[in-house]
């Protein structure tokens, strides 16, 4: 048959054409079919060690699995060969945990999600058996309830700490903790102070500190004239 024939829409049948006399392809259950496939996770040949990364293409053969099935559903079964040492790999479909099922030729390498997804079904499986023995949900309770007044403890124990810190007065504290000055230390200070009252107060010929005057201040009060308390007031004529 060339090609303009197989695409004509309309075939010739001879009058004495029997479709039941065909001759029928023999065919297996376990029939393989080569299909375009992409690796589902990360692996490792066992035999050269070659790392095969997820999303990589093959033409892969696929067969049905014989004897498992889930929940009336087929499971397919892979084959490919490694691209560096053409070593046989094989997997399966996981219908129950919607994944892949690594089966030989390759490890597995780890996947965070993996890890992540069996640790929530271990604890999912945990619940539902606490929740079929009332003891132990009992128990449970009562773990919960001890762990929730320790926590209400301890955190009246922050709060009393916390009150304490706030009445404590930063400055005395640090005063009462100051470390002994020295000799030298305590006369340099005492200079400091002197200086300071000298340059408010001023020093005479003895030494002695006095208080000066401002006299600029002392000529504008002799200068300001005073004013006159007598108030002239208008005359009643009533």
């Amino acid at each position: 048959m060339t090609g303009t024939e197989r695409k004509v829409f309309q075939k010739y049948y001879p009058p004495d054409y029997d479709p039941t006399k065909l001759p029928r392809a023999k065919g297996t259950k376990s029939r393989q079919f080569v299909q375009r496939v992409m690796t589902p996770f990360n692996m490792q040949c066992n035999t050269c060690h070659e790392y095969i990364y997820k999303g990589k293409k093959f033409n892969m053969k696929r067969e049905t699995v014989e004897g498992e099935d889930y929940l009336g559903l087929r499971l397919f079964r892979f084959y490919f060969k490694c691209p560096n040492c053409l070593a046989e790999i094989t997997f399966k479909t996981d219908l129950e945990n919607c994944d892949y099922q690594n089966e030989h030729g390759a490890t597995r390498l780890f996947e965070a999600i993996k890890l992540y997804q069996d640790a929530e079904k271990a604890k999912e499986a945990k619940e539902e058996e606490d929740k079929k023995d009332p003891m132990k949900m009992l128990e449970k309770r009562t773990m919960m309830s001890r762990a929730e007044m320790e926590a209400m403890g301890n955190l009246e124990d922050l709060q009393e700490i916390s009150r304490n810190k706030e009445a404590v007065d930063v400055e005395r504290f640090l005063e009462a903790t100051k470390p002994e000055l020295s000799l030298a230390e305590q006369v340099k200070l005492q200079e400091e102070e002197d200086e300071a009252l000298i340059s408010i107060y001023g020093k005479t010929a003895d030494g002695k500190i006095m208080k000066r005057i401002d006299d600029t201040k002392e000529e504008d009060d002799a200068t300001t004239p005073s004013t006159s308390r007598h108030v002239s007031r208008p005359f009643n004529f009533r």
